[in-house]
């Protein structure tokens, strides 16, 4: 990850960066919080450690300037305060977690990377899915092919997403059952393949683009341009 460290005590800087890069991390750092904000609102990190004690601005101050200015970087607020007002003062100010001085840096490690999963798991995805000339709008939850617009049933709309997620790719039909209807669901039916049909009907019928939804015979389904 791309790290930047705002801390003003060089032995605690030196400390961090080193750790960091031996855990294969790129680090940036600045001692002061008016370096610091201009470092996080101009760059792109994957996380922002920072003190609450700082030269210039402090890291509450830090906090709320970025968010202000939708920065959604994950912040980690190191700090010698550790009275609990300090704690919720930082927390409402937007850092994602804390961690008082003193710290063994295992801890500090463990941190980092459990804001690293977050950071992953709550990344936003893209909102129109877009393969040839068939766009799917995630956030209306509408299709459009040459402009035209798509009317799709809710299991539809969910198995044009879930190929247009994995273009190229061969879906079976165990795994279209799974993402679409649940585990629940009964494999030795030829529903799937009828829904696939609709769909293809849908996406393809009336178009002059290319056919976009191909079967694989004996494996399953697959969203590609022929050529």
């Amino acid at each position: 990850m791309k790290i930047l460290v705002i801390e003003d005590e060089s032995k605690v800087v030196a400390f961090i960066k080193r750790g960091l890069e031996e855990h294969h991390h790129q680090v940036e750092t600045a001692t002061d919080g008016v370096t610091g904000q201009q470092m996080g609102l101009e760059q792109d990190y994957d996380l922002i450690i920072l003190d609450i004690m700082l030269p210039g601005l402090n890291g509450i101050t830090i906090c709320k300037n970025l968010r202000a200015h939708e920065v959604q970087t994950p912040l980690l607020m190191l700090t010698a305060l550790n009275a609990t007002h300090d704690i919720v003062d930082g927390l409402n100010a937007g850092a994602d977690d804390y961690l008082a001085k003193p710290f063994h840096f295992s801890e500090l490690v463990a941190r980092v990377n459990a804001l690293s999963r977050r950071k992953n798991n709550f990344r936003p995805e893209k909102a129109v899915l877009t393969f040839a000339d068939l766009q799917l709008d995630t956030n209306t939850k509408t299709a459009r092919r040459e402009e035209q617009e798509i009317i799709l049933t809710a299991k539809e709309y969910a198995l044009l997403e879930l190929f247009l997620k994995n273009t190229g790719k061969v879906l079976s039909r165990a795994l279209i059952a799974e993402a679409v209807w649940g585990l629940e669901f009964d494999t030795g039916t030829n529903t799937i393949d009828v829904y696939v049909n609709y769909l293809r009907n849908k996406i393809e019928k009336g178009f002059n683009g290319e056919k976009l939804l191909h079967t694989v015979v004996g494996m399953g389904y697959v969203m590609k341009l022929k050529s």
